[in-house]
């Protein structure tokens, strides 16, 4: 690679390298350095995993995550202690998305890396460029001269991982994808039809049209989706500079369409029939649909005149100021009953 590559790939990752000698190591295969002598990109891979894992949790955890506080019978702050929208299982697969192989090999494919890959003769003749497993090596090793040129420098490493990674963090507000696909189910039992294919810039089709924003080095985009679904007559197009961004730009415009019209279900519309017993799994329903955040239970225990004992529950959303109390002698009991006050709460002011 001469120096005006090397330039051109700082820029699309947004990092001037001290040493360009590593940027340019991540390119080198085993095979060539095989052949040739010198040193490949096989140990800047194990780094640059393992620096990839540690700043996707802490995307996740920033994303998700937040501090709240146990009071005590007085309304004192006991503790202050980490609680997550998503549990466990559901951050594991949040971040198994984002690092998996493939999508790893679809953001090379983006940013167009693949083509300079430094390789000998067996991956030449093999077309490796052309396998995911290369290009998600590629991806890591980059990652892994990153962390070495800035002395590990968590500020630049999350920088750079998340312009190169453009991580989708299932905001329900920004997935237009997958809003769109449950809302035709939920609508017409179907799935939206997606078709796409190269860019060609000699035609122009009729029908709707939404322009997804250009690639960072300003060429025109490389793909364009054809969208259809039972709300529309017309094919929508959406054009990106992958077939996912092109895929994207499409939902995006027919969500946004649905939104403007009022055409999408409501909150209401989630909960056929709101009830008391119920009402714990129905707010966690509307929270799972992102709605709000998952609803926290803060118990406290008390004694009547004759020593029997009163469960205090309170049931907290922090989208909302309000706090929904309710006591009985059953802890269950009581945490029903502030579910179910803080149920009729959303539902009403929605």
């Amino acid at each position: 690679m001469d120096t005006n590559d090397l330039i051109g790939i700082e820029n699309q990752i947004d990092y001037k390298f001290k040493n360009r000698d590593l940027l340019q190591q991540a390119f080198v295969r085993r095979s060539y350095s095989a052949e040739n002598g010198g040193a490949n990109n096989e140990v800047l891979e194990f780094i640059g995993d393992k620096a990839l894992d540690f700043v996707v949790v802490q995307l996740l955890t920033e994303e998700y995550g937040y501090m709240a506080s146990e009071c005590d019978d007085f309304g004192r702050d006991e503790c202050n202690e980490f609680y997550s929208e998503c549990d466990e299982g559901e951050l594991t697969e949040i971040k198994s998305k984002l690092v998996r192989r493939k999508n790893l090999a679809e953001r090379i494919d983006m940013l167009g890396f693949a083509d300079f890959l430094i390789m000998g003769k067996s991956d030449i003749n093999g077309h490796a460029e052309e396998k995911d497993a290369v290009k998600e090596d590629l991806f890591e090793a980059i990652i892994g001269a990153v962390v070495l040129d800035c002395n590990w420098d968590m500020t630049i490493l999350k920088q750079v991982i998340e312009q190169m990674l453009e991580p989708d963090l299932e905001n329900e507000d920004d997935n237009y994808i997958q809003l769109l696909q449950e809302w035709s189910l939920r609508k017409y039992g179907i799935l939206p039809l997606y078709h796409v294919e190269k860019y060609n810039t000699t035609y122009w089709e009729t029908g709707n049209y939404v322009n997804n924003s250009w690639p960072i080095n300003g060429k025109k985009p490389l793909y364009k989706a054809y969208l259809k679904i039972e709300e529309f007559d017309n094919i929508i197009l959406g054009f990106g500079d992958s077939q996912k961004e092109a895929r994207k730009a499409a939902a995006k415009y027919v969500y946004q369409y649905l939104e403007k019209n009022n055409l999408l279900f409501t909150i209401r519309d989630e909960i056929e029939h709101p009830n008391k017993q119920d009402s714990i799994n129905q707010l966690e329903i509307l929270a799972r649909r992102g709605y709000f955040s998952i609803p926290q239970y803060n118990f406290t225990e008390k004694y009547d005149l004759n020593g029997n004992p009163i469960w205090h529950c309170e049931c907290v959303i922090k989208e909302y100021d309000n706090i929904c109390m309710a006591d009985a002698t059953a802890k269950k009991e009581a945490k029903k009953r502030a579910a179910f006050k803080m149920l009729k709460m959303v539902l009403e002011e929605e």
